[in-house]
């Protein structure tokens, strides 16, 4: 029999969430270059750009991958053989090794957990509660899954009870689409189909801590039928167009996992669970002798160099002299250098301006011809301005949308993925704007971020609103002062160029 000590549980739990906050698995990487090299879309093509240089810069610098350092998710496989050496409960200590390495102070990683989800939603200040997943299978050694699973991915997960008799690949294909870019396409679709609706979760959830390996199954001469069913859903989502970042282009995913279980006669559960561009897991063992094999940084020469696009040819902008005249002239999928004053804000501040405006309470910040960016940044350290700052899903502040822009004398906004069309609407009407920067490229984007200080609501931790001043930060024309939207139209182009090509 083995022994699993307690600080070896907590130290495997805590090294594995720091490793995979700043190394993405060398598959994705390996996969998104192939995808990269091959992307004709210049909006999509930079957008991976940014990705793969961000990703580069987490390496060396030991920074989250992504300002959102996720849910932690982890599947325990337990040996039957496997012994304790603690009479605490095995998601006690678990939680224990996530506490202590969302706050290691070398490397902040941000705090995103809220207790009374249907209420007060209070943070948990340390990222805990795991979700945990036990298993007990044969043998003695403790199989441990840990990923850290954005919330702009998670949110964009899809259910149906299916008839025996329908086709998972059309209903697969009628979700994707409605997904949007809001989990930070190229990415991978983990789907579950079978068992019960609570088990085709598990299974979509599950699948996606596989490596990718599409180009091999590609390749393969002779495949299972579900083998079969994901290279042609890998295939026939590319062929809908969006492309990385929902701005058009070759590559939405770079691999489709499937699960499936035994269901009832009656049933045919179905699950999608998307992971985004900062897809985050790794396996650790803890063998029978009780220890844990090193983790490994990756080879630094497995991220390409990638150069600027002499082709962009950015517009710079002043944020402090910019008027609606200056934005009525921008144009979607152009290119953007912002320097000057930003102000953040998210669903926590949106909803508590909103509380004042409604009791005619004077805001404790002025908007008036400034733009917002929605964020939530990762706490700085050492010598840091702010730690990661990546945008966080815009249609989430749709609801919102009218009130600051008739309200506030707010200019326009920044965030990532597309607007829904009530947000479209208000844009137009009061000729604002709408930007986008590239989610997955949260390191990138902080060093554009040159001051930063939190102007109020402090009390909402990473929901406050900060004050940032930039420099050449780069966003996208998402929607202009018309209400044309580049998520609406690039992919619709995309689709129809691929279309004429096959």
């Amino acid at each position: 029999m083995s022994t699993v000590q307690k600080q070896v549980l907590i130290d495997t739990v805590k090294e594995a969430l720091q490793y995979i906050s700043y190394y993405h698995p060398e598959d994705y990487i390996k996969s998104l270059v192939k995808a990269y090299e091959r992307e004709e879309s210049p909006a999509a093509k930079n957008a991976m750009a940014q990705i793969l240089k961000n990703s580069r810069m987490c390496a060396l610098g030991k920074r989250p991958i992504c300002q959102d350092t996720g849910i932690v998710v982890i599947f325990l496989e337990i040996g039957m053989r496997v012994r304790w050496d603690f009479e605490d409960s095995i998601e006690d200590v678990v939680n224990e090794g996530v506490r202590q390495a969302y706050r290691l102070p070398d490397n902040l990683l941000r705090a995103s957990i809220v207790a009374e989800p249907a209420g007060r939603r209070i943070n948990t200040k340390d990222n805990t509660p795991a979700t945990i997943h036990m298993k007990l299978v044969p043998g003695e050694e403790l199989h441990m899954h840990v990923a850290a699973k954005g919330g702009g991915s998670e949110n964009k997960s899809k259910f149906a009870m299916l008839n025996p008799n329908d086709s998972v690949i059309d209903w697969v294909l009628e979700q994707v689409p409605k997904m949007g870019a809001g989990w930070c396409p190229p990415g991978m679709l983990g789907i579950g189909i079978g068992g019960s609706a609570e088990k085709a979760m598990l299974l979509a959830k599950e699948s996606l801590m596989a490596s990718i390996d599409m180009h091999a199954l590609q390749e393969k001469s002779e495949r299972t039928e579900l083998e079969n069913m994901r290279v042609e859903l890998h295939d026939k989502i590319n062929r809908l167009g969006i492309g990385a970042q929902g701005l058009g282009g070759l590559t939405t995913v770079l691999d489709v996992k499937i699960m499936d279980y035994p269901t009832h006669a009656a049933s045919k559960p179905v699950a999608i669970i998307p992971n985004c561009a900062a897809t985050r897991h790794v396996h650790r063992i803890i063998d029978a002798s009780g220890a844990v094999k090193p983790l490994v940084a990756p080879d630094l020469s497995m991220w390409p160099e990638i150069p600027d696009d002499p082709n962009q040819q950015p517009l710079s902008v002043d944020l402090d002299t910019l008027q609606k005249n200056d934005i009525k002239k921008w144009q979607p999928g152009q290119t953007l250098l912002l320097s000057g004053t930003l102000l953040t804000g998210r669903d926590a501040a949106h909803k508590r301006i909103q509380t004042m405006l409604a009791a005619d309470e004077k805001l404790p910040v002025d908007f008036t011809g400034k733009l917002i960016y929605y964020v939530g940044p990762v706490d700085p350290v050492r010598d840091e301005v702010v730690g990661p700052a990546g945008p966080t899903t815009a249609s989430r502040m749709d609801g919102f949308t009218e009130m600051m822009l008739d309200k506030t004398g707010l200019l326009g906004m920044i965030g990532k993925a597309e607007r829904g069309q009530v947000a479209i609407d208000s844009i137009r009407v009061h000729e604002s704007c709408y930007l986008i920067a590239v989610g997955g490229a949260a390191y990138l984007v902080s060093q554009a971020i040159k001051a930063s200080k939190v102007v109020a609501f402090a009390d909402l931790g990473m929901e406050a609103i900060h004050e940032f001043v930039v420099k050449d930060m780069p966003v996208t024309v998402a929607v202009d002062a018309l209400g044309q939207s580049v998520h609406q139209t690039a992919p619709v182009v995309w689709r129809e160029r691929i279309k004429n090509s096959s």
